[in-house]
C-alpha cells in the first residue's frame, strides 16, 4: 500500500501538532516541572492617600526586572505574562505588581517586596552587593588576566628569535678582516 505526499504530510503535521499539545499539557499541570506553590502572595497595604507613582512603561520596566516563578522558563514576568498564555504564575505575580503601584509603593519598595516574598532569585539580575560583586567583577578580571598572560607568554616567545637574530647578524673579525673588507665595499662603488 503506498501513501501519497499529501497524506504522508497531513500525518506527519498531526503528530507534531499532538506532540506539542501533549508536552504543553504536562507543563500546565501541576504533577510537571511546575511546582504547586510557585506563586506566592505579595501585597502591602496601600499607603494613606495612596496614588501611583509609576507610569504604566515603568510598571513594564518593573516587570522586566522580576524574574517568572513558573520553574519551566526563565522569562522576565512582562515577557512570560505576554508570551506564554499557558503559565499561570507570571499573570498572578502581574497582578500583585498592579497591586502595590496602586498602592502607591515605587519600585525599589516594590522590588523589595518581591525580594522578601521570593528571595533574590526572583531577580533577573543579582544586586550589586556583598558578595555578588564576584559575579559582576570576575569576568573582567579574568579576561585581563588572561590578557597579561597571553602578552608574557608572547614575549617569552618572541625573545629568543631576536637573540638567534642578533647572533647571525653579529660579525667576528679581526681589525684587518673588517679593514678589507671595507675597501672592498669602497671599492664597490
Amino acid at each position: 500500500m503506498t501513501i501519497g505526499r499529501r497524506e504522508f504530510l497531513v500525518s506527519i503535521a498531526g503528530l507534531a501538532v499532538a506532540r506539542v499539545a501533549g508536552a504543553q499539557g504536562s507543563a500546565n499541570t501541576m504533577d510537571g516541572p511546575m511546582s504547586p506553590d510557585a506563586y506566592h502572595p505579595v501585597r502591602l497595604p496601600p499607603k494613606p492617600g495612596a496614588t501611583p507613582l509609576l507610569t504604566d512603561l515603568q510598571r513594564d520596566d518593573l516587570e522586566h526586572r522580576l524574574k517568572c516563578q513558573c520553574g519551566t522558563c526563565s522569562l522576565d514576568v512582562y515577557t512570560c505574562r505576554t508570551t506564554d498564555f499557558s503559565c499561570p504564575v507570571s499573570p498572578s505575580m502581574h497582578v500583585d505588581v498592579m497591586g502595590l503601584v496602586s498602592g502607591g509603593y515605587g519600585v525599589t519598595e516594590i522590588l523589595a517586596a518581591f525580594r522578601s516574598a521570593y528571595g533574590e532569585r526572583v531577580l533577573m539580575a543579582p544586586v550589586k552587593e556583598g558578595f555578588n560583586w564576584v559575579g559582576y567583577i570576575a569576568p573582567f578580571a579574568a579576561l585581563g588576566t588572561g590578557a597579561l598572560v597571553v602578552f608574557a607568554l608572547l614575549r617569552r616567545w618572541s625573545r629568543p628569535a631576536r637573540e638567534a637574530q642578533l647572533v647571525e647578524d653579529t660579525v667576528h673579525a679581526t681589525p684587518e678582516e673588517l679593514a678589507c673588507l671595507r675597501d672592498a665595499m669602497r671599492n664597490d662603488e
